[in-house]
């Protein structure tokens, strides 16, 4: 060994014992000792120049423990050189459990810098680490959890702390059992989660634990369980609990006297606390004396210039500033820094808490210059040790703000306040208790100018904060009411003054109720009143206050029964006019929607607003809002609910005091004693008050067991009675406001959330033209120009509203009648468009494009003249004016309308607010869990995000809250025109009680991200989705899978997006899993168009609407419209470009081609050109006889038409035609229904003065094809005749081979498969064998499904032909001879199945449905479904339908025939045995229910 060597170990042995000394200083608490010792081990460290694997650990124990140490000390800089180390020591040693360590450490820096997102970021990194270097969860995992708890803390996101501390614990107990004291310390910190959220409680409950383990490990007499009283301590203080404070500290003090020397830090500690306390009690004096035992103990043990001190100098200043001791307060402070700037040096975060209180008071004196003076240095220190977003800053910018007020620089401080707002909400979020202080100083700001209405909306947020956190008695709110009755006050509008200082009261009442001692921010309470009242008290020895305490008592015992019974009672009768509409902001694609929504509901504008929630990644789906109409100020919805509910029962409760009153009088002048309520509810036992018997007793019998009724009305009762205590009437009215926007491709996806009960607020971009193609952000233009989008949303909103409602609304004094629902147009991107002449005639040619476009819409439509100018970086006064001009502009014009619509009269049972409550009651209600565990708990039982009517209707019986089926209709009607639930009537009835969940699954399956990386075999499942518009089903379960959805909640999903034809199923025969779907509107618009040079298309036939009737087609109609083509011609050959489908007709060697133009859909078929002529013309003439034969354009026509009525009910029973384009003006023409009955080809123009008459090649190729040329042609290209004999038409069958089903299936036996292939070879004789057992249902089935896919095709002379062609001639002969005993037969009357349809619409309940394919396939289920409510009145009109449609062939045969294909032989039984008059059967349904009239002339 060389010299060197042995030096080198010399310097490790020194190194290792400073190491050893540092260690134990730690232990002792001595930090600073601690690192004297680390810092001269470092020093020595320089020295060795060896990096053995040794030497680089001690290092890195070392730089780690030094970088733990300046954390605590706040040094943020010095920790982070130190981690830096640590963790080059880490990589260094590869060990990774050094590096997940050294992570965890870099997370707490973050955290104390004020980057909570940072900090998140590092610990759970560290917890990946962690994981892969223990699987198990070791205490290193649980040491992390515990540190993201720490942060979540910070945040205030108090449920996810606890949630990351419980799993630290769950950890930690599995490793060291009950009663180590890690354990101990994590139930100490949730111990501190719970009393930052005001549970203290429950904070107790924790330290107990904490306590207990301590005890029990650590013994009575340990400084930690000292500690422990102290924490407990803190917590009574703040409970306001201050004698119970104080025998915590007691105890505390008591331990440490015994174990501890008398001048111990922790026994000044304990003597400090006890100081704090007689501060918030108000004792000064005492709490100056406890300051200075604590200090002459911290003095003598810690010196003259440790921290401690300055802490203890800080709060003596605090004191002497409440008591206006300003210059002793400014000399305590002084101390304070004098130590801190000796100690920590002049760029601590302690010297800049210091200079802020020397500000605040200087702030108190009116020395305002100097109190800036005092919070920018605070600032800069702030900024230079924190950087510049800390929470920290944020309370300088506010404190700054406050002395600029002080000074009447209002811009100023409102500048400072929002300065503070911008780091607050970006660190805390929006609703920190925080953020509801600086709203409030801001809306001290407004008021001090006069502005009041801004005043006002201020004062409202901040109490919206804490209301909406259950922070309903926060001792703030009485502060915040004050402001606003003052506010009122300045305005003589002294009756709401009145109202807010009731609220104010209220509150302060709470805390003297719960021994608490309330003091305003603002004033003292004046104690010598206090002193008057007690001595009062005290001279009046008379006065029983037991005796006035039982009588209180027992009056409130009897107020609340009194109630009760009238809440009883409203559940049977108690109504209130509505209150709430929707108002919904929509429009083209980025063109500011969100932007103008925050402006007008007064929210902070984001810099870079992305678009709203469809084209990006985050949560939320849609941004809400609620607010008040009368003056802009937000609300949480469910408080409205609770208030309609109290004015409901109140006015119960009046009605039953005054009558209980009546009675009294009566008594007095009769002698007759009424019973009372005292003795209606004698021992609790409660009477249930009679029903009205039109309620068919649904309250009564909504339990089998009536206590058990009664006490879940109870339960109800008991969650709302205690809001409704010193509760005022609240008549106002509210509009919840949605941002629900994005691209038009999307479109398809509204019509499950609009509604024609709403206000629609439609935005476009002022400095766009209307013919300009929409512009994302980045620039990029989209397939669709501002034009077209408007023309969606319009559509959508109007077309899509069965509302043929007027209203008459006054706005600037001009009386104008409007249809519903009503559009307001407002314009956005004000900042480029700065001349105001130039806004007023970009807005007018907008508005003129509009209107000449879609002259349909004008009556909905209100032209506000409204530009927004939402530039987040323009916040000059001038703009800030302007802003909030055109949002009280819009308030007022919405406003008018609101109170003019009719759907705001309507008359609102409390049940349904009920039932809105119990869906949607916030499951972390902070409300007392014995009261509102009624609702969390049904919720949890019974509320699922998707629900069917008949679960909604079980839940409204078992809780009383039933009326009838029709009742319930129209309350989950109301529901979803608020946007609180939807209500999907298709699906036979589906209930989604989460509208953002609902819209999120929906475009996570049709919302396509490009992916430059990942699984090839995942790409190539967008590249099929994007280029194609199909989808599989492997793709739909990839995109749920973030969603965690299970099976039948995904295929409950794909359901309701089949039945609103968002996506269509494509049956192709293949497994479930194999299946795949037909999504349209998924295809790129770059797609390259058909090639079509190999093939000879027709000319196009165009197929539509009038101009004046519906000037356009929505994307979301013509998607569905593909959709529904693929269900007729069902197969995988079907081809897309942008707005353009390609179906492959199987077996009939065409394709046909649908293609949207404007408001007409072009219809074009086309067929391979072929070399060889004969074959050309063979293909050819099968084309024309398809075409004649099948009428693909009428199926297309009819389709559109069902869609229309269907999707867009405005215009239900527009007249559908066919045009063709003009030769010579080119322009569309219709051609005259008397041109189809003509063998030519001519049309005349209907258009102006063009009128001409030309030969129209698409007349040839669609209309004017006859039947014997096109049969003609056919059979003398294929050069033979057909060899099956064919049925002679003049014996007497009927054309409706339907009429003899059920003679073929008795006789055709196992044959009934060879028959089925003959007749068509797509009816799966294998799934009917599979779903049928009797041979004789497997013919059925295969009989209607080959006439359901035959249509018109399906005659009676083609199912002979096949029973020939098959041998069975003999099922021929019989159907013969039963079409000879019908004719011969006497009587008739059986043929005429209209008598039955009464017993039949009785029965078939829920069938009616499948009854109605069974009989046509051309009946409108949807329409019919969609008009009327009841079952008796769905079937009897589809009923009604098929005998108007058919006429004589409508037999009661072919409806035996379709009630045998439903399994419905009980009917069949009852109609053999039926006998009825057919006129009394008629007259006795018209008086019923009215049939629509559907429009029975079109081609099926």
């Amino acid at each position: 060994m060389n010299n060197n060597q042995s030096i080198e170990l010399t310097i490790i042995d020194s190194i290792k014992l400073l190491y050893g000394k540092a260690l134990d200083s730690q232990k002792d608490n001595d930090g600073q000792q601690a690192l004297s010792y680390y810092t001269q081990a470092v020093h020595q460290l320089e020295s060795i120049t060896n990096s053995s694997q040794d030497i680089n650990q001690l290092r890195y124990d070392i730089f780690y423990n030094i970088c733990n140490l300046y954390i605590k000390q706040y040094n943020v800089t010095l920790a982070n050189a130190f981690i830096d180390k640590a963790m080059q020591m880490a990589h260094k040693l590869q060990q990774q459990d050094k590096i997940g360590k050294c992570i965890d450490l870099q997370g707490e820096i973050k955290r104390l810098n004020g980057d909570y997102e940072g900090a998140l970021k590092d610990h759970n990194k560290s917890v990946e680490i962690k994981f892969k270097i223990d699987n198990k969860q070791g205490l290193e995992v649980a040491h992390s959890y515990h540190n993201i708890g720490i942060v979540y803390d910070h945040q205030g996101k108090y449920d996810d702390a606890v949630s990351m501390y419980e799993k630290s614990l769950k950890i930690k107990l599995s490793a060291l059992g009950n009663n180590h004291p890690s354990i101990a310390t994590t139930y100490h910190s949730i111990g501190l989660v719970n009393a930052h959220q005001g549970k203290y409680d429950a904070a107790i409950t924790m330290y107990e634990k904490s306590l207990q383990i301590n005890l029990s490990v650590l013994g009575d007499n340990h400084p930690s369980i000292a500690t422990a009283y102290s924490n407990m301590g803190l917590v009574y203080d703040a409970q306001g609990k201050y004698d119970d404070a104080v025998s915590m500290y007691k105890k505390s003090l008591k331990i440490q006297l015994s174990a501890l020397s008398d001048n111990h830090p922790n026994i000044a500690e304990t003597y400090h606390n006890m100081g704090n306390v007689n501060y918030h009690q108000g004792k000064y004096d005492q709490a100056v004396s406890m300051y200075e035992k604590s200090l002459k103990i911290q003095v003598s043990s810690l010196g003259d210039n440790h921290p401690y001190i300055a802490i203890t100098y800080n709060n003596i200043g605090k004191v002497y500033s409440d008591q206006g001791k300003y210059d002793d307060a400014v000399s305590m402070y002084e101390k304070s820094l004098n130590i801190q700037l000796s100690a920590d040096g002049d760029n601590h975060p302690n010297v800049a808490i210091t200079y802020i209180n020397i500000g605040t008071v200087y702030n108190h004196q009116g020395k305002y210059d100097d109190a800036v003076i005092m919070y920018e240095k605070s600032l800069k220190i702030q900024v230079s040790a924190l950087g510049d977003k800390h929470p920290r800053i944020a309370v300088t910018y506010y404190n700054i703000g406050n002395a600029y007020r002080n000074q009447g620089k209002y811009v100023d401080a409102i500048s400072m306040y929002n300065k503070s707002l911008e780091i607050d909400l970006s660190a805390l979020g929006d609703n920190h208790p925080r953020i509801a202080n600086t709203y409030n100083k801001m809306g001290i700001a407004y008021n001090d100018q006069g502005k009041y209405g801004d005043a006002m909306s201020f004062y409202e947020r901040a109490i919206s904060i804490l209301v909406d956190a259950h922070l309903e008695n926060h001792p703030d709110l009485v502060n915040f009411y004050d402001n606003i009755a003052n506010c009122y006050d300045q305005q003589n509008r002294h009756d709401e003054a009145t109202e807010a200082r009731k609220k104010s009261n209220n509150i302060r009442s709470n805390f003297k109720g719960s021994g608490t001692s309330y003091q305003t921010s603002t004033s003292q309470a004046p104690k010598q009143n206090n002193e008057q009242t007690q001595s009062q008290q005290a001279s009046n020895p008379s006065n029983n206050h037991g005796h006035d305490r039982t009588e209180h008592n027992n009056d409130n015992a009897l107020k609340e029964k009194q109630y009760f019974t009238a809440y009883l009672q409203a559940l049977k009768q108690g109504y209130c006019r509505n209150k709430v509409i929707r108002a919904m902001y929509a429009g083209p694609q980025c063109v500011g929607k969100s932007s103008i929504m925050r402006v007008f509901t007064r929210q902070p504008l984001a810099t870079v607003q992305d678009p709203t929630q469809i084209a990006d990644q985050s949560d939320k789906m849609v941004h809400l809002k609620v607010y008040k109409i009368k003056d802009r100020t937000t609300y949480n919805l469910h408080l409205i609910w609770e208030n309609n509910i109290h004015q409901i029962v109140q006015l119960q409760y009046e009605n039953l005091i005054s009558n209980q009153h009546i009675l009294k009088l009566m008594s007095v002048q009769t002698g007759i004693q009424p019973l009372l309520a005292n003795d209606q509810y004698k021992n609790d036992t409660i009477q249930s008050p009679t029903l009205s018997s039109s309620r068919t007793d649904a309250l009564a019998t909504a339990s089998t067991d009536n206590d058990l009724f009664l006490q879940q009305c109870r339960d109800f009762f008991q969650y709302y009675y205690p809001s409704w205590l010193n509760k005022t009437a609240d008549d106002s009215q509210y509009a919840k406001i949605w941002d629900f926007g994005g691209h038009s491709i999307y479109h398809v996806t509204h019509q499950p959330f609009l509604s024609g009960n709403s206000i629609y607020i439609l935005v476009f971009n002022i400095n766009r033209n209307i013919h300009d193609r929409v512009a994302t952000r980045d620039g990029r233009l989209l397939n669709i120009t501002y034009l077209q989008s408007m023309q969606e949303w319009l559509t959508s909103i109007i077309g899509g509203n069965s509302n043929q409602d007027k209203m008459v609304a006054t706005i600037d004094n001009d009386e104008v009648e409007y249809s519903l629902p009503i559009v307001i147009l407002v314009a956005s991107h004000g900042d480029y468009v700065i001349d105001q002449q130039q806004r007023i005639n970009r807005f007018k040619n907008f508005e003129q494009e509009l209107i000449t476009k879609m002259p349909r819409y004008k009556s909905n439509i209100y032209s506000s003249h409204i530009v927004f100018n939402c530039n987040a970086d323009n916040i000059s006064n001038d703009t800030l004016v302007e802003r909030e001009q055109c949002s009280l502009r819009l308030h007022e014009i919405m406003k008018s309308f609101v109170q003019s619509l009719p759907f705001m009269r309507n008359p609102i049972p409390i049940r349904w607010y009920i039932m809105a409550t119990i869906l949607h009651i916030p499951t972390d209600s902070n409300q007392d869990e014995t009261v509102s565990s009624i609702f969390n708990r049904i919720r949890a039982a019974r509320i699922h995000k998707i629900m069917t009517i008949q679960e909604i209707q079980s839940l409204a019986k078992d809780f009383g809250l039933y009326d009838g089926d029709d009742e319930l209709v129209a309350m989950l009607s109301y529901l979803h025109d608020l946007g609180e639930i939807i209500f999907c009537r298709v699906a036979d009835g589906i209930i989604v009680t989460d509208v953002d969940w609902l819209l999120h699954n929906f475009r996570s399956i049709i919302q396509l991200h490009d992916s430059s990386s990942g699984s090839l075999d995942i790409q190539s499942l967008y590249s099929q989705a994007s280029q194609t518009g199909k989808i599989s089903t492997k793709y739909i379960n990839h995109v749920l899978s973030p969603n965690k959805l299970d099976d039948k909640t995904k295929k409950s999903i794909i359901s309701l997006m089949e039945n609103y034809d968002i996506l269509c199923k494509i049956k192709c025969g293949c497994d479930e899993e194999d299946c795949q779907y037909f999504v349209p509107y998924l295809l790129r618009s770059d797609v390259k168009p058909f090639d079509l040079s190999e093939y000879h298309v027709s000319e196009k036939l165009y197929i539509g609407y009038e101009y004046n009737d519906i000037p356009y087609i929505p994307d979301g109609i013509y998607f569905c419209l593909l959709s529904s083509c693929l269900k007729e011609w069902n197969n995988a050959k079907v081809e897309l470009y942008y707005q353009c489908a390609k179906f492959y007709l199987t077996d009939r060697h065409h394709y046909l081609i649908i293609k949207k133009v404007n408001s007409h859909i072009a219809l074009q078929y086309c067929y391979q050109k072929l070399d060889s002529l004969t074959s050309a013309n063979i293909i050819k003439s099968e084309v024309q006889a398809s075409i004649y034969n099948n009428r693909p354009h009428d199926i297309v026509k009819d389709k559109l038409s069902s869609l229309v009525n269907d999707r867009m009910p405005k215009f239900k029973g527009a007249i559908i035609r066919y045009y063709v384009r003009c030769s010579r003006c080119n322009n569309l023409t219709f051609i005259e229904d008397q041109n189809q009955s003509f063998n030519v080809n001519l049309v005349q123009c209907q258009n102006g003065s063009c009128n001409k008459l030309f030969e129209s090649q698409s007349v040839k190729d669609w209309i004017q094809l006859n039947e014997k040329h096109v049969n003609v042609k056919l059979n003398n290209a294929r050069h033979e005749e057909p060899t099956i004999p064919k049925a002679n038409p003049d014996e007497g069958l009927s054309n409706d081979p339907r009429k003899y089903f059920y003679i073929v299936a008795k006789g055709i036996g196992i044959a009934w498969t060879e028959l089925a292939g003959k007749l068509n070879t797509q009816i799966d004789v294998d799934v009917i064998a599979a779903e049928k057992q009797q041979i004789y249902d497997r013919a059925i089935a295969a009989l209607n499904k080959w006439y359901n896919i035959e249509g018109i095709n399906a005659t009676t002379t083609s199912l002979l032909q096949s029973l020939y062609a098959i041998g069975k001639s003999n099922v021929v002969d019989d159907i013969r001879i039963h079409s000879i005993q019908q004719m011969t037969s006497a009587n008739n009357s059986d043929q005429d199945p209209k008598p039955y349809f009464d017993v039949i619409s009785k029965m078939i309940g829920i069938e009616w449905m499948n009854m109605s394919r069974a009989l046509a396939y051309q009946i409108p289920i949807h329409q019919i479904d969609s008009k009327h409510e009841m079952l008796y009145d769905k079937a009897y009109a589809a009923l009604l339908y098929w005998y108007r449609k058919y006429g004589q062939n409508a037999t009661i045969s072919i409806l035996k025939i379709a009630l045998q294909d439903v399994s419905r032989q009980d009917i069949i039984q009852r109609i053999d045995r039926y006998q009825v008059n057919v006129n009394d059967e008629t007259k006795r349904y018209s008086q019923r229910v009215s049939i629509p009239e559907y429009n029975f002339t079109q081609n099926f």
